[in-house]
Formats: C-alpha cells, structure tokens, sequence
C-alpha cells in the first residue's frame, strides 16, 4: 500500500533518495513529467487548450515550470505560467520553460490582478504549483489575495442565485455554462496545511490532487480534504525500498493492494472451505440491521452465515432472506435477553468469527447480555475472531473496564459519535485527532479499530494504520454500517486477519458506495440496499 507520510519526514525521505542517488534535480524532472502526462491525458489531443501554471517560488514552483516546459514541448497547447516572484537567471527550470516558449508573467506589475484573472479564466486546465507541503497557516496578506484573485477568476462567470432567477419549468433546457477550468493542485493545494488538514478560507479548490512519493495525512483530514477533489500518487522514482520509506507504518489503502488482501478461492470448494459466520443481531426496532450484515457477509464470499436473533425479526426476515440460516434467541418485547448467551455458548464452537451489536439498542436486557459475552472471553470454545458494531459499541461503553475484557485483536467499528463515547471526549475532539487518538485506543484495547466516516481509518493493536480513499455522502444513510461489519465478519470467517480484513472491507464498501451513486446518478438517493446490491460488482473491480 501506499504511505502515508508526515511533511517532516517527507523532507527525511527525499534527503536520503538524494544520497542514495536519486538527486533533488531528478525527483524535481520525474514530478513534473507526472503533471505533464496526467495534462497530456487529460487534454486527449486537443490542439486549442489554454495550460496555465501557477508558480510559486519554491520546489513546488520548479515542478510546475518542469510541467510547464515538458506540455509545450510534446503539445500544441498554448502553455502559459504566472510566477509569483521572479526566478533566478541561472535557474535551469525558468531557463528551459522560457526556451521552450511558455508564456510567462509575472505578479509584481500586475498590481490590479488583471493579468491573472485573464490568464485563470482563460483556461481549460490550471495547474496550482504556488506553496506545497510546507505552506504555513494563517497566510501573509499577499499570498492570501493572490488566492483570492484566482477564486474570483475561478467564478466569474457563476452569478448569483438571486440574479440567475429560478427555474420554474425544468424541462426546458439551459443554455450550457462556461467550463470552469480543470483545477491540478501540484503536491497539496495552496493553503492547506498537510500535517493537520487546516485550511485557509482562501485556498484554491483543486479537482484533483496529485502528490508526490506518498499521501500527507492532512488531505485525508477536514477541512482540507474538501479541497483535494480526487487524490492521485506518483512515486517519481523513489524505490519503495528506501528505510526512511519503508519505516511508515501509516498506509493508503489502494485497490491494487486490497486486492492482494481478498482470501483465495478454489475451485475444489465448498461452503465450509469459506467459513461460517454467526450475527448476534436484530430487535424489533431495528430489524433490517440483521439482514444487511447477512447479506454483505455472503457477497463478501463466506461459506455460510447464521443469524442469532429475537424470533420476531426471523419471522421478519426469514420470508425474503432464503440463504442465512436462523438460530432464535431469548427475548423479551423483541429485545435480546441475557439468558441468550447460554443458547449461543452452544453454538460457538460452529463458527469462525461472531459480530455482535447490530440493531440491538441500548436496554437493559442487552446490556445484561453484552456483559455475559465478555465473561466468555477466556473460553476456548468462543469464536476467537470478533467484531462489535452499533449498539454493541454503546453498550461497551456503559460498562465498567469493558474495553480492557475485549477478546485480542477484535474489531471495533466506530463512527465518531460512538467514539466519543468509548474514549468521554467530544465529537470535535475525535475528528481533530483521529491518528493519534485511534493508535493510542487501539493499543490500549488490544483492537483494531475502524473509525468510520468520510476517509474512514482503520488502526491495529501494533501502531499499523490505513487510511481509505472514499468521501461521499452515498454512504450517509442508515443500515451502511451494518452492510460494513457484514462485509468484515464475512472476511474474518474467511480467516484474513482481523486488521486486514478491515481494511478489505472498508475499501469495498467505499468502493460499493461509489458505484451506487454512479448507477443512481446521484449520492443522495443511494440507500444502503444499493450498496449491498453493488459490492459483486466492487469485487469485480478489485479482480480484475
């Protein structure tokens, strides 16, 4: 997977390529070619496109002006670059760049901004090489009004809701608007800080980010990440073997990776060969949550799942859900009693993982009966691979020294609120410190905690961390998570270790989320069902 690095021991990383062989110049040639190839792409031989480069004065500056060069070069493009100060004589990028016929201006004469307006909304794509990674929060005045200009450049032809009118019959079609230029962030966009994920009010909004050699945490975090758009990584020749590399235990999780997580299948198989998971779930509240976690096992590929649930949810359920099997518990009012722990005690040792919590509620019955599975940790005969989602996680929370009496490494599937409450800080103080906050409780619970939410990050027991790549309101709904520790338990039964398999599970799920909305057209009208419905085809995705 790729890593995750700190803009500290990013400088630690580039200073040992350099000694290792791999000079500043080179790295400087290979990121700018990466921009110029993804603009090459992207303009798909057009020979009327308008490029133009934002250049900051530093490293950042001399990949755009590398960039810069290499389109004009290899394209009929008009390339133009606007530098913020002017660049030495004896600077070899600003040299070749100008021997290659870019456009260069400058921001000194050009008091009024005139110039700079002109050349942005001009633009089919703009390349945004101003500060980088080492930008520092608050802005200077200057450097804040040149953003400023460059977003005003960015809008103007956008009016107004009060002056556009509104659209009392939209069958009839609009006059199409302008493009807005195709916004690249080099690196990190201007004005967010890569470390923490602050972000000036100013910043240049970038459709696409392409980093270099690794991902900075501060673009996975709000509320930078709502200026990154897609995140692409180039590793402009840095070997993956590097120590100050290879030291990182933090990670993106990336589909060419999770795809080497999935658990093999053979053909010489059956549904004991892909384990069996067993689903403690359900009340009559809450009777969907033991569907979906069902079903997402299954797609997920495990052999067989059992949903241990009140009678009235089988009843629910077992009518248009042909293919878990059922085991009724005791209850009481539809809600899960203690005394259901001494039918399951029986059926334990049939199964090779158990995920607990999933539409229970919090009452004092499942408390009563979290409190038993706890006291059942030390027993051989339990399922030695657990996973404890939604209420189950509440539940933990209200009992004394719970989360010091958890089975090892079992996995805890948190959103924020529910991390809040297992750890008595705020919401906004989770959010604020999800890397340290989680490698602490992960070690400390002897857990693998997945943290859910846009950029959901999964941290195991000994410091691994992994970030995922998805952000989209698609799987703001309820019943997703349900649909995410289905997919986990399916792949702990199926014997991938429990901090992999939450990573597996997580970027499939994303993965789901994001194909769901392609199909509806839209985030808003994706409902968990459309998830499940769209995990076959994620997994064919990551296959292929």
């Amino acid at each position: 997977m790729l890593k995750v690095i700190s803009v500290e021991h990013m400088r630690a990383v580039e200073s040992a390529a350099d000694a290792s062989g791999l000079s500043y110049d080179r790295m400087m040639e290979n990121a700018g070619r990466a921009l110029a190839n993804r603009v090459i792409q992207l303009l798909a031989g057009r020979a009327d496109a308008r490029i133009t480069v934002l250049v900051g004065p530093g490293n950042n500056g001399g990949d755009g002006l590398v960039a810069a060069r290499i389109i004009a070069q290899e394209t009929p493009a008009q390339v133009r670059c606007y530098l913020l100060k002017p660049r030495p004589d004896d600077d070899r990028n600003f040299v070749a760049a100008r021997e290659a016929r870019v456009f260069l201006a400058y921001a000194e004469p050009d008091r009024d901004g005139r110039v700079l307006r002109n050349m942005v909304a001009s633009s089919d794509v703009l390349l945004d090489a101003l500060y980088g990674i080492g930008v520092r929060l608050p802005l200077r005045a200057d450097s804040a009004r040149l953003l400023r200009a460059v977003n005003q450049a960015l809008n103007d032809d956008q009016l107004p809701s009060d002056q556009a009118g509104r659209i009392i019959t939209p069958d009839v079609p609009e006059p199409a608007p302008r493009l807005r230029p195709y916004v690249i962030a080099v690196d990190c966009p201007s004005g967010l800080d890569c470390n923490t994920g602050a972000l000036d009010p100013n910043t240049i909004p970038a459709d696409e980010t392409l980093t270099f050699i690794a991902a900075k945490p501060g673009l996975f975090e709000f509320p930078g990440a709502t200026a990154v758009g897609q995140l692409r990584v180039a590793t402009i020749g840095i070997s993956d073997r590097l120590p100050e590399l290879q030291s990182e235990i933090r990670t993106l999780a990336d589909g060419e990776a999770v795809s080497e997580m999935l658990p093999s299948r053979s053909a010489n198989a059956n549904k004991g060969t892909f384990g069996r998971a067993l689903i403690v779930a359900g009340s009559t509240h809450y009777v969907g949550a033991a569907g979906l976690s069902a079903m997402a096992a299954y797609r997920g590929g495990v052999g067989l799942v059992t949903v241990a649930s009140p009678a009235p949810v089988i009843t629910a359920l077992s009518g248009r859900l042909l293919e878990p099997t059922w085991l009724p518990l005791p209850s009481e009012n539809g809600v899960l009693q203690p005394d259901a722990q001494s039918t399951l005690s029986e059926y334990f040792p049939r199964y090779d993982a158990a995920l607990l919590g999933p539409g229970w509620g919090v009452h004092p019955g499942t408390r009563g009966l979290m409190e038993r599975f706890l006291s059942t940790v030390p027993d051989s005969d339990a399922p030695s691979r657990w996973i404890i989602d939604a209420d189950g996680l509440n539940l933990l929370a209200s009992l004394p020294d719970a989360l010091t009496r958890l089975p090892a490494n079992a996995v805890l599937t948190p959103h924020p609120g529910e991390m809040s409450r297992l750890t008595n800080r705020t919401v906004a103080e989770v959010l604020s410190n999800r890397w340290p906050l989680t490698r602490d409780c992960a070690a400390a619970w002897n857990a693998v905690v997945v943290l859910k939410g846009a950029h959901t990050l999964i941290t195991a027991p000994d410091g691994r961390q992994s970030v995922l790549p998805f952000k989209t309101d698609a799987l703001a709904t309820a019943g997703t998570g349900d649909v995410l520790a289905g997919l986990i338990v399916g792949f702990l039964a199926q014997g991938v270790e429990p901090f992999e398999a939450s990573v597996t599970a997580g970027y499939l799920h994303g993965l789901a989320g994001v194909l769901a909305a392609e199909r509806h057209g839209n985030t808003r009208s994706v409902i968990a069902g459309d998830v499940l419905d769209s995990i076959p085809v994620a997994l064919s995705r990551l296959e292929a």
